[in-house]
């Protein structure tokens, strides 16, 4: 009861303030190419938004408007923009997944988001669309609390982001990685690991003084661990949940993740040191030579003094998050409602190429976008069906307390991502574990942590519980982005009446789908007549036919490799000038082949 009456204090408190502080916050985002050459190796085309890069953050404070508007001038890709981590209660049309809750952005299109900041805390934005963020569309996004707990024990708040980094282009890396060519479904390696999208970052820091250091893995695929020599830290805050202070002196940051921490500086200035971030090498089906997993910075006290070489490390020993306690102490979900079960895991279809499943099922998006189905569906908007089959949906009542269950069989970690909500994480197993027991499962913790992005160990299970008290069409998917492409993307769509009843899409999102020339009517096959008439819907490649194998299709690449090789040999020597040695003894002619 205390921890319900304290939320129930602190939402009127945070009503109030928003009442009285509320501004309109305004970015105007022309979003272009330009070029960048952040780890020194290699410049190449990136995305950025108003001539610029790395991007601009985004900062407003609880209770402000937001309203950005975007001009896609890219000419020759579509895009959207996502804003990580925040709920957007009541504005689910303004969460930005391409193809969910609105049409992407063409080409010379524009589109406005607007909706009302109701949580404090450190976030991103980034595209949602055609996995185009690796390519530079993203950048940190900071809601600032007027009521935040820990105010008075720091001075100064600076923000770090991570990042890995590719040389190659993403439509280029999709295509290789989603292909014939790659059955094993090998994730292509990033080039480099940067920090503030650079490398050699100097902070400068004072000393005795207190830092809140916000952290935002901003990756397409590597988790990174990160630490600060000669300095140990408290965490405050994870994925915008406040967390009672825990000390710590190593984190271990998966892609879409965020924390904050508090860092005391040294009492003099006799020495700087290095702040390292290292991407997991782990999650590497094979290492390149010559790649170095690692990004330095430091923490500059005197900019006269040497900046040190880093220390050799010969074992990670990161802070396990599912450790930390919300500050706010909000106790486990009890009385399940409605509870549900997937299992993922890697395969091949028939056309060879390797593909992400939730059970059977690995997402293709649908010809209209999930939203607009369900705002054009009337009374069928509950039916899971109408919306594709190849979009692995869930139907969600209001406020039911909802369990999901998540199993692993996949030899990698994989971080998992809920649009709409902060989770509970009520329980992760080791590695190796198999999937969730419920008659052999350890206790849940009375007060679990929360957040928005949570990793799943290779081979294991972890068990979420949510609240479904936000109306919207949420996705729920792997933050790989590589995973994201392949389908691993599951739909849940929560209280769809009250949606219907509620929201109104402003007349630019449908002007986007119109430019586009994309349908907004109808269900996922844009069928207007009959919303359980699939028909023509956007389907996945045909199954393997039975007794195909991942090495199988590797033997079989290879052959044909090795044949259409033989074949080209064959060929060169066949169009090539053929010469005939004259024999001596009989006379020359020069009709004869070299067969005869």
């Amino acid at each position: 009861m205390r921890s319900s009456l304290h939320l129930l204090a602190s939402s009127l408190l945070y009503g109030s303030l928003s009442l009285a502080q509320a501004a309109t916050v305004t970015y105007d985002f022309n979003i272009t190419w330009v070029t960048a050459n952040p780890d020194g190796a290699f410049e190449r085309p990136t995305i950025g938004i108003n001539g610029q890069w790395p991007l601009p953050p985004i900062t407003a404070t609880v209770g402000d408007r937001l309203v950005v508007n975007v001009l896609n001038q890219l000419g020759n890709q579509s895009t959207s923009l996502h804003f990580h981590g925040l709920y957007m209660n009541g504005s689910t049309h303004m969460d930005g997944p391409a193809g969910v809750t609105q049409c992407a952005i063409p080409a010379g299109g524009s589109f406005t988001y607007d909706f009302k900041i109701t949580q404090p805390g450190t976030y991103w934005y980034h595209s949602h669309a055609h996995g185009q963020y690796p390519d530079g569309l993203r950048g940190p996004l900071i809601i600032h609390d007027p009521m935040f707990p820990f105010e008075d024990s720091y001075d100064e708040e600076l923000v770090l982001t991570l990042s890995d980094w590719y040389h190659e282009q993403m439509p280029t890396l999709i295509s290789s990685f989603i292909s014939v060519t790659n059955p094993t479904g090998a994730e292509p390696i990033p080039n480099a690991a940067l920090i503030n999208d650079t490398q050699n970052l100097k902070i400068h820091v004072e000393p005795g003084k207190t830092y809140m250091i916000r952290i935002v893995n901003m990756a397409a695929f590597a988790a990174q661990y990160l630490w600060f020599e000669g300095h140990n830290f408290r965490i405050v805050e994870v994925d915008g949940i406040y967390t009672q202070q825990t000390n710590a002196q190593m984190l271990y940051i998966t892609a879409a993740q965020r924390y904050s921490i508090l860092l005391t500086t040294k009492s003099d200035t006799s020495s700087n040191f290095a702040v390292v971030g290292s991407m997991d090498q782990g999650l590497f089906d094979k290492v390149p030579p010559g790649l170095n997993p690692n990004v330095t910075g430091w923490l500059v006290y005197d900019e006269k003094k040497e900046l040190p070489t880093p220390s050799l490390v010969a074992h990670y020993y990161a802070f396990d998050d599912f450790a930390l306690v919300p500050n706010d102490r909000q106790e486990l979900y009890g009385d399940v409602n409605y509870s549900f079960t997937m299992n993922f895991r890697m395969g091949n279809l028939g056309d060879g190429a390797n593909y992400a499943f939730f059970d059977d099922t690995t997402y293709v998006g649908p010809k209209v976008p999930t939203l607009y189905t369900l705002m054009s569906a009337g009374n069928a908007a509950s039916n899971a069906s109408i919306y594709g089959s190849s979009t692995k949906t869930f139907i969600l009542k209001k406020d039911d307390v909802v369990e999901l269950v998540l199993n692993s069989d996949d030899p990698g970690k994989h971080p998992f991502h809920l649009h709409g909500h902060a989770f509970q994480a009520v329980a992760r197993s080791d590695p190796d574990a198999g999937p969730y027991d419920p008659t052999n499962a350890t206790a849940f913790p009375k007060t679990p942590m929360r957040r928005d992005t949570f990793m799943i160990n290779p081979h294991g299970h972890f068990v979420l519980r949510f609240k479904a008290d936000n109306p919207g069409v949420w996705l729920f998917h792997c933050h790989i982005e590589w995973h994201v492409d392949s389908g691993l993307i599951a739909t849940l769509i929560e209280s769809p009446f009250d949606i219907q009843n509620t929201l109104k899409i402003p007349e630019d999102h449908y002007q986007a789908c119109r430019d586009a020339g994309m349908p907004y009517t109808g269900n996922a096959a844009a069928n207007t007549l009959d919303f359980f008439d699939l028909s023509g819907e956007n389907l996945p490649p045909a199954p393997l036919p039975p007794g195909f194998t991942a090495p199988g299709i590797v033997a079989l690449v290879f052959s044909c490799f090795t044949a259409f090789l033989g074949m080209a040999v064959i060929t060169w020597y066949g169009v090539g000038e053929i010469k005939v040695k004259k024999p001596t003894n009989i006379p020359y002619m020069p009709h004869l082949t070299s067969s005869q």
